[in-house]
């Protein structure tokens, strides 16, 4: 090795933000275990390569002892004091034993260590990136899929798509570009590994963020996301600011907004539901696009009995009960839904309509 290799070290340091000092250190390591390979050595060695010139020297370290049992490790205090007579038992002297022909050797390694070095550095780079990108959207190109995954090509990294992340309407082909929802990024040895979905609710919550302005700029807040990917979902919405609706916002002029996130959820229904503090009422905005009569809160069990009306009971708990169960994954309540004919008949009482405090029509 010369100087041109420090120069070229030197480069490498400024394009990839690798170290000088932290390279040279890697080559002299990898350098120790080359010259015990090449040379059959069992000796204690230490290897130095010059940070101007790029010289590679091969020393042997001994410990100073009064008698010799092991001349690879040892070497006698009158020999040692030949050396310098400063040395005392127990010191280390260090002899260089550089081979004549260690130089192709050490070009060798240290390519071999720089490549390695390099890789792994812009691995950690792309791993630094995703990480931040953790439950975020990224846009990406379908490469192939398999019998398990899909893989997705992003550019400077490759993601998977696990099957069972796939939406059931869903159908992509090499060479689609797909959203998705990063939600895993794990350090390997081959690399980064980005795991990513298309049916986590954060995928729903992070379009609204794309397409809605007020969402984005923390006027509207999104308070929950329940979702059945590829079918249905419910998201609960609030403004901050009284003047502007969180529903109207998020549905946007003519339904423009939320129909762009339904064409990307390949027609999956959104209902978009005002959030409350009042649990009566978030419930009941929560079996949206039902009517309901009255909710009756039990809050130490965390339970709502909802009434509607009879020709609403169907709506309310809607089709294999999908409804009701977005709503109460949705509020975090545990909902029990009857008709108006049911609470009659189980003598359950509640506000009819134009009595004191029948609120939810």
């Amino acid at each position: 090795m010369n100087a041109d290799f420090i120069e070229a070290l030197e480069a490498i340091e400024r394009e990839k933000g690798i170290s000088k000092d932290v390279l040279i250190e890697a080559i002299e390591a990898a350098l120790i275990s080359g010259y015990k390979r090449n040379f059959n050595s069992a000796q204690n060695v230490r290897v130095d390569v010059n940070r101007h010139t790029g010289q590679v020297r091969v020393f042997a370290r001994k410990t100073v002892v009064e008698e010799v049992l092991d001349p690879r490790l040892e070497i006698s205090l009158e020999a040692a004091q030949e050396i310098d007579p400063n040395f005392r038992l127990d010191d280390i002297v260090e002899i260089e034993v550089t081979p004549r022909d260690f130089g192709r050797i050490a070009a060798q390694t240290a390519k071999q260590v720089v490549t390695q070095r390099i890789r792994e550095a812009e691995r950690g780079l792309i791993y630094s990136e995703f990480i931040e990108r953790e439950d975020d959207i990224i846009t990406g190109v379908v490469q192939r899929m398999d019998a398990r995954n899909y893989y997705i090509d992003l550019g400077k990294a490759e993601a998977v798509m696990p099957i069972t992340e796939k939406m059931p309407t869903d159908d992509f082909k090499p060479q689609d570009r797909v959203k998705a929802y990063i939600i895993k990024v794990e350090k390997t040895t081959k690399g980064p590994q980005i795991i990513v979905s298309r049916t986590h609710p954060g995928l729903l919550k992070r379009l609204f963020e794309l397409e809605v302005p007020e969402i984005y700029d923390g006027v509207v807040e999104i308070k929950s996301v329940a979702r059945e990917a590829g079918d249905r979902s419910k998201i609960a919405v609030h403004s901050i600011n009284p003047d502007v609706d969180p529903v109207g916002a998020c549905v946007g002029p003519k339904g423009m907004r939320v129909q762009t996130i339904v064409n990307e959820l390949k027609g999956e229904k959104i209902d978009i539901v005002r959030w409350s503090e009042d649990p009566a009422e978030y419930v009941a905005n929560a079996l949206s696009p039902a009517k309901v009569l009255h909710v009756e809160v039990n809050a130490a069990e965390k339970v709502t009995r909802v009434i509607v009306p009879d020709y609403q009971l169907s709506l309310a708990i809607g089709k294999r009960g999908q409804n009701a169960r977005l709503a109460a994954k949705l509020t975090g309540w545990k909902i029990d839904i009857k008709s108006e004919t049911q609470a009659e008949q189980e003598g359950i009482a509640y506000p009819k309509a134009g009595d004191e405090g029948a609120d939810l029509e």
